[in-house]
């Protein structure tokens, strides 16, 4: 079998790399350079946080090299819409440039257009030096020594200028870049730890005839010693305008060094907010665990020892509570099969999540590694599909199953085929976009080889493996008739019941999620995974002790219809999740256009999705060990 597997993964990786993806573990080594040697500037997407649609550089009439280069890009940095490419701006280590000219481009109408789109809709343009991801330093608002990093610089901006009535488009077209580097105190080399940049607008005026990078400028002067400031009048996008781009460079010693460079990006944001998340999420759980002691040491003892002590037939016909109903507790429920689907895939989730996050916490996916995470989770997602098979195996057998290759084609496809039909139609919307974050066929291509080629077979071996071994005997006999179920109160209506259970596992991960929505939509870094990690243990410590107490006081009303309650009582906190991304949407985003809108919901759906998978296999397994253990602790005639 390892063997089968073995061959699978060459050959899958020898497809990705034929498509141009890579596969390989962060922790690239620091380049040491010299005076003098050329540093190359790589261009990657514009971004922007109105409309998430990412785009080219080159998309627009940007100065270009010779000869574009893409670079090698893996599976993860495709699926973000990153297109890595070289740019015609090359630096000289410590050596500083004024005023270099870069190119020179009269508009036309169209290019004009393109221009006017992207500045009205905030587009960034993002850069790369030496795995640094390009940031322009602003002065925080509310701490004045305080400086605040943003990812990229804008394409340009909009407004009145000079008595104007009407807005008018500026592009930014002058870089001042600073490149920050630590110096080996003992050789001459030095290390890149800081690449920033002020982004101006400038209208460049030339002595004499255009002749290329040798003309002279009179708005920025090297020989002078004058550059380019606020001051200068802003270089205006209009239909044939002429654009001078140019730069300056400025090299910086920094006490930084290279394996804390990426720090300056990591600890933005605030940890006392993340502590305060932490322990409003243990008050729950503090709260969610005094009542399951409760109910474990004190009610559950006393039920017990009370059961088991009744000695005459009428004391036993007299019993009441969750003693009665045993002859029905395992009775397989309705849509078992369906059930048995659901718990394999989230078993696959929890899986792939626990693996994610110890690698994350380790340092293994670091943000120099860009899609290192995105790529991690889906061949995690990919291997993991042995354990769906087997738990979903598993499962069918107890409930007296016997077409296991049945259960297993439906655990392979249902999930996976939901998600991949909706995110074809999303892609499709962002292809008629012509955005960078259209996923490739290629791409596509080797996702399905991915799911067909490793996952299915994989969850057809859990499959096999699941239901070869012995089914899981019950610890009470099943009553070959069922019991009726008494009139229920309103407070353990299913609805009611199911909503309740939920909120406290979506409050112990909602401020997190705040964090996490944000890195996402507002492009922002998030690697605080030790954080994750503890709301994540808390996550899964809610929605089994939730699960826990309300299926407790089902049973206790006599009420033995558990099964898909239990995987519904902490899945339904997806709902909740769901319900807070519109929140989100309204309040803390400017998304305006319809596509933008949804592709938001149509992925937040998809996140929505696959929590409820996760949270409700978690309260499944909670309930499902908790009605075995009480259940066997009692003597049944």
């Amino acid at each position: 079998m390892m063997s089968v597997q073995r061959h699978l993964w060459v050959f899958v990786s020898l497809l990705l790399f034929i498509h141009g993806h890579s596969f390989y573990l962060p922790g690239v080594a620091p380049e040491d350079f010299q005076k003098g040697d050329l540093l190359k500037v790589k261009v990657n997407k514009l971004t922007s946080i109105k409309t998430q649609l990412p785009y080219s550089y080159y998309s627009v009439p940007h100065c270009r090299p010779e000869k574009i280069v893409d670079s090698a890009e893996n599976l993860g940095e495709v699926l973000r819409g990153d297109r890595i490419e070289n740019s015609p701006y090359v630096f000289k280590m410590r050596e500083p440039q004024m005023c270099n000219v870069v190119c020179r481009i009269v508009l036309n109408a169209k290019t004009a257009k393109a221009f006017k789109e992207k500045i009205s809709d905030e587009y960034r343009v993002n850069m790369i030096l030496d795995n640094l991801p390009l940031v322009v330093p602003i002065q925080s608002l509310d701490q004045e020594s305080s400086i605040v990093y943003q990812h990229g610089f804008h394409v340009g901006l909009k407004g009145l200028y000079a008595g104007s009535k009407d807005e008018k488009y500026f592009i930014h077209n002058h870089l001042s870049f600073t490149v920050k580097f630590h110096k080996d105190p003992e050789t001459e080399s030095a290390r890149i730890v800081g690449f920033e940049v002020k982004p101006f607008s400038v209208k460049h005026e030339y002595e004499g005839e255009w002749t290329g990078d040798k003309t002279r400028l009179t708005t920025c002067d090297p020989h002078a010693k004058r550059t380019v400031t606020n001051s200068e009048s802003p270089q205006e996008v209009e239909d044939k305008t002429e654009i001078l781009f140019t730069y300056d460079v400025d090299f910086k010693e920094s006490e930084v060094k290279w394996a804390y460079r990426w720090d300056t990006y990591l600890l933005m944001a605030d940890d006392q907010i993340h502590w305060f998340s932490i322990v409003n999420s243990l008050m729950i759980v503090l709260f969610l665990s005094g009542m399951v002691a409760m109910i474990m040491l004190r009610t559950l003892y006393r039920d017990i020892s009370k059961y088991n002590q009744l000695e005459t037939q009428e004391e036993a016909q007299e019993e009441t509570g969750w003693k009665l109903v045993h002859g029905d507790v395992f009775r397989p429920p309705t849509n078992s099969d369906l059930l048995c689907v659901y718990v394999g895939t989230g078993v696959q989730f929890l899986g792939m999540l626990l693996v994610t996050m110890m690698f994350a916490i380790l340092g293994f996916l670091s943000p120099s590694n860009r899609g290192g995470l995105m790529t991690a989770m889906l061949l995690l997602w990919v291997f993991m599909g042995l354990f769906a098979g087997y738990s979903s195996s598993r499962l069918y057998k107890m409930f007296k199953g016997t077409e296991w290759k049945k259960i297993s084609l439906r655990t392979a496809f249902m999930f996976p085929g939901s998600v991949f039909a909706l995110f074809f139609v999303l892609n499709a919307l962002i292809w008629g976009e012509k955005s960078s974050g259209a996923v490739p066929f290629g791409t596509m291509f080797a996702l399905v080889v991915l799911w067909f080629g490793i996952s299915v077979p994989l969850v057809f071996v859990g499959g096999y493996i699941g239901f070869r071994k012995p089914a899981q005997e019950d610890p009470v006999k099943t009553n070959k008739i069922p019991r009726q179920i008494p009139e229920q109160p309103w407070y353990m209506n299913p609805i009611f019941s199911i909503l309740i259970g939920g909120i406290l596992p979506f409050g112990a991960v909602f401020i997190e999620l705040f964090f996490i929505l944000t890195s996402i939509w507002l492009q922002q870094f998030y690697y605080i995974f030790g954080f994750l990690f503890l709301v994540f243990i808390i996550l899964i410590v809610t929605c089994a002790e939730i699960t826990i107490v309300l299926c407790y006081f089902q049973l206790c009303s006599e009420d033995y219809l558990w099964w898909w309650r239990s995987y519904l009582t902490s899945g339904s906190s997806a709902l909740y999740l769901f319900l807070y991304a519109g929140f989100y949407f309204f309040t803390k985003l400017e998304i305006t256009k319809l596509v933008s809108g949804v592709l938001y919901f149509g992925y937040m759906l998809i996140v929505s999705y696959a929590f409820f998978v996760l949270t409700g296999t978690i309260g499944f397994y909670a309930c499902f060990w908790f009605t075995r253990l009480i259940y066997s602790s009692v003597k049944i005639d």
